[in-house]
């Protein structure tokens, strides 16, 4: 119970943190509320599985150090329970967090990630959202000026105007009663209807008029060119990537030690969560009773979490510049779990009794 409510806590806290800058990015450029909505659905797995480790761990401490004051935890000590047969529940506990991790990292992660990807690869596309309003003069590239007065509801652009004055051809302006927008292989095509086009030419200055009734005009400058959809390693599920042979890693330009530095750090980092539950709990079995709490315990767990967490940060940033060092995704998760392990041996010797003076 403690962990669903950390844990939806701190989705909504990081959700609402991502939604702002989604505001920013998409309602700007002129998206609707509908694509909005679709870009923090597909964030919300990546969301989860960032703050998963982390309520693992509040929900140890806080369920661990209510049966402190609560007396508890010394009823069950003065039974004969040792540390490591006490630490069972909050292993078993940190075993299905680990798996709900590991269940995103390896499935609902990469997927949402590859709709995304498709998702920014349409939105870029999207003409009618990024550069065209009716009724206003745009400037959506330099040198280019579109003017449309009215965008009916089924696509059509009724009295365009578009002045094309790049560098490097002749300023041309093209008037057009009617227009439609048509999406080909080679990216966004402008059809205009019933109009004319106007191109001036120097440096003799000369003037040519051209009527016409169809005129196909490349959207390519208003959009920028689109490159080829990349799925990379993070937007494959894991058993894609297991499926890869050595001519799949080449076409999406990636080495052996790229995957296996994938697929470890998947395996590692749900280690991570039960690593984390472990340590809340291990480092409150330590010290005697105080009247005045187990403050001290839950700021040594927090310091070694974090530690742990930074330990990870410097691995990831490590092996990244060199995917041969992929066994050291391992490293951090394992030294939890020892801190952790050393953390329950402690808790378990016996205390020896200060001789007090007469």
């Amino acid at each position: 119970m403690l962990f669903g409510f950390f844990a939806l806590v701190l989705v909504a806290v990081y959700w609402v943190n991502r939604a702002v800058s989604l505001v920013d990015t998409l309602v700007a450029d002129g998206q609707s509320a509908w694509v909005f909505l679709q870009f923090t659905v597909l964030t919300l797995p990546n969301v989860t599985r960032l703050v998963l480790p982390i309520a693992a761990f509040v929900a140890a401490v806080y369920a661990v150090n209510r049966m402190v004051t609560e007396s508890e935890f010394v009823v069950m000590q003065a039974t004969g329970l040792s540390p490591f047969r006490l630490a069972r529940p909050v292993l078993v506990f940190g075993l299905v967090v680990a798996l709900m991790l590991a269940l995103l990292l390896n499935w609902l992660v990469p997927a949402s990630r590859a709709a995304m990807v498709e998702r920014r690869a349409e939105i870029a596309e999207n003409i009618t959202a990024r550069v065209l309003t009716e009724g206003a003069f745009l400037h959506p590239t330099a040198g280019v000026t579109l003017y449309v007065r009215r965008i009916t509801p089924e696509g059509a652009f009724e009295d365009i105007f578009l002045s094309d004055a790049r560098e490097g051809g002749p300023r041309t302006v093209y008037t057009a009663r009617e227009a439609l927008l048509v999406r080909t292989e080679a990216g966004p095509q402008l059809v205009m209807l019933d109009g004319s086009m106007q191109s001036l030419r120097a440096p003799a200055m000369l003037l040519t008029v051209t009527t016409f009734d169809t005129l196909t005009y490349d959207l390519a400058a208003l959009v920028g060119p689109r490159g080829p959809l990349r799925i990379g390693l993070r937007e494959m599920s894991t058993r894609q990537i297991l499926g890869l042979g050595a001519e799949g890693l080449e076409r999406i330009g990636e080495g052996r030690d790229a995957a296996r530095l994938e697929l470890n750090t998947r395996l590692a980092q749900p280690l991570m969560a039960m690593a984390a539950a472990l340590i809340g709990f291990a480092a409150l079995t330590l010290g005697a009773f105080s009247r005045l709490g187990v403050w001290r315990q839950i700021l040594g767990a927090a310091v070694a979490v974090i530690a742990m967490q930074l330990l990870h940060t410097a691995v990831t940033g490590l092996v990244v510049r060199n995917a041969g060092l992929w066994p050291l995704v391992h490293l951090p998760p394992l030294m939890g779990l020892g801190g952790a392990a050393a953390a329950l041996w402690l808790a378990g010797r016996p205390r020896r009794l200060r001789a007090v003076a007469a």
